[in-house]
């Protein structure tokens, strides 16, 4: 198993940005594929943003344009860069590493948008 763990959340007023981490404890290079998912109160989780091992990428459309997913194999992280944050970007976010055997969740890390 892969453990995995988020940083970087917090408070942020609209308009701003914050960077989240995603920690693996092995290697991602072969990793199929890694994302961000984040689950508001009261809703289902729902899908952020993914890379694939070659570093295709997908977006919600409710963030496309203003977050971006990447990942730094050297270091066993995947990255979620947010910008022109809104209000309703508040969520726990969540990454995600799947594998033909295996899906593996980090802990979590709050995300609050707020003036």
């Amino acid at each position: 198993q892969v453990q995995l763990v988020e940083s970087g959340g917090g408070l942020v007023q609209p308009g701003g940005s914050l960077r989240l981490s995603c920690a693996a404890s092995r290697s991602i290079s072969s990793i199929n594929a890694m994302g961000w998912y984040r689950q508001a109160p009261g809703k289902q989780r729902e899908l952020v943003a993914i890379i694939s091992s070659g570093d295709n990428t997908n977006y919600a459309d409710s963030v496309k344009g203003r977050f971006t997913i990447s990942r730094d194999n050297a270091k066993n992280t995947v990255y979620l860069q947010m910008n022109t944050l809104k209000p309703e970007d508040t969520a726990v976010y969540y990454c995600n590493l799947r594998t033909i055997q295996y899906s593996s969740w980090g802990q979590g890390t709050q995300v609050t948008v707020s003036s």
